[in-house]
C-alpha cells in the first residue's frame, strides 16, 4: 500500500509541471515571434544594430526558433560580417540539425570566406535532402570555378537524372548540353566515357555517356 500512496502525489505533481510548462513554452515562442518581427521591421529602416539585438533577444528566449536564426545569419551576410554569419548558421545547426536553410546558408558564408572544400560539402548535403536543382546547379558552377571538371560532370548527370524523373524539359535540354561539353573537357578523366579497360559493359556506358547521358 505505501509504495501506490507515494505514487499517487508524484504522478500529480508531474502531471502538474507538465501543465504549467506548456504555457510558459508557448509564451516563450510568443515573445521570441514577437521580437523576430521587431528585427525584421528595424531591418527595413535600416536599423541594423537594433536588429541584431532583437534577433539575439528571440534566441535568448527560444534558441531553437528558426526564424531567428535565419534572420541573423542573413543579416550579418548582407552587413558583410560573413564569417560571424558562418558561426551564425553553424550555432543555429546546432541547436536545430534539421534547418537546412541554415546549411545552405552556411554553405554560401563558407564560399564567400574560400573555405571551398566545407562549402561544397554543405551544399552537397543541402542538395541532397532537398532535391533542389538550384542548388545542384550552384554547386556544379561551385566545381567549375575550382578547376574540378570530373566533379562538375557528375553533378551534371545527376541534374539530368532529377530532370528527367520531372519532366522538366527546359532543365534536361540544360543538363544534356553541360554533359556533352563537359564529356569533351574531362576527356579521359571521366571513366565513364573513356574507360581504362574498355570490356563490354565499359564500351556501353561510354557510349551513353558520350550521348549526354
Amino acid at each position: 500500500m505505501t509504495p501506490r500512496v507515494r505514487a499517487v502525489p508524484l504522478a500529480a505533481g508531474a502531471l502538474l509541471a507538465l501543465a504549467s510548462a506548456a504555457p510558459a513554452r508557448a509564451l516563450a515562442s510568443s515573445s521570441a515571434d514577437e521580437l523576430v518581427r521587431q528585427a525584421r521591421a528595424h531591418e527595413a529602416s535600416g536599423e541594423d544594430d537594433v536588429a541584431v539585438r532583437r534577433y539575439m533577444d528571440a534566441l535568448t528566449i527560444e534558441p531553437t526558433h528558426e526564424g531567428a536564426w535565419l534572420g541573423l545569419g542573413a543579416l550579418r551576410v548582407r552587413m558583410g560580417e560573413t564569417a560571424e554569419a558562418e558561426r551564425v548558421y553553424s550555432s543555429a545547426l546546432a541547436r536545430v540539425p534539421t534547418l537546412r536553410a541554415a546549411l545552405e546558408g552556411r554553405a554560401r558564408a563558407r564560399w564567400a570566406l574560400e573555405r571551398h572544400p566545407e562549402a561544397e560539402t554543405d551544399l552537397e548535403a543541402f542538395a541532397t535532402s532537398d532535391a533542389s536543382l538550384p542548388a545542384w546547379r550552384e554547386l556544379a558552377g561551385w566545381y567549375g570555378a575550382d578547376g574540378r571538371s570530373p566533379a562538375q560532370l557528375a553533378v551534371w548527370r545527376r541534374i539530368l537524372r532529377l530532370a528527367v524523373e520531372r519532366e522538366d524539359a527546359a532543365s534536361e535540354r540544360e543538363a544534356r548540353r553541360m554533359v556533352r561539353a563537359l564529356l569533351v573537357l574531362v576527356d579521359t578523366a571521366d571513366p565513364a566515357s573513356s574507360p581504362p579497360w574498355p570490356d563490354t559493359t565499359r564500351r556501353s556506358l561510354a557510349a551513353i555517356a558520350r550521348r549526354g547521358g
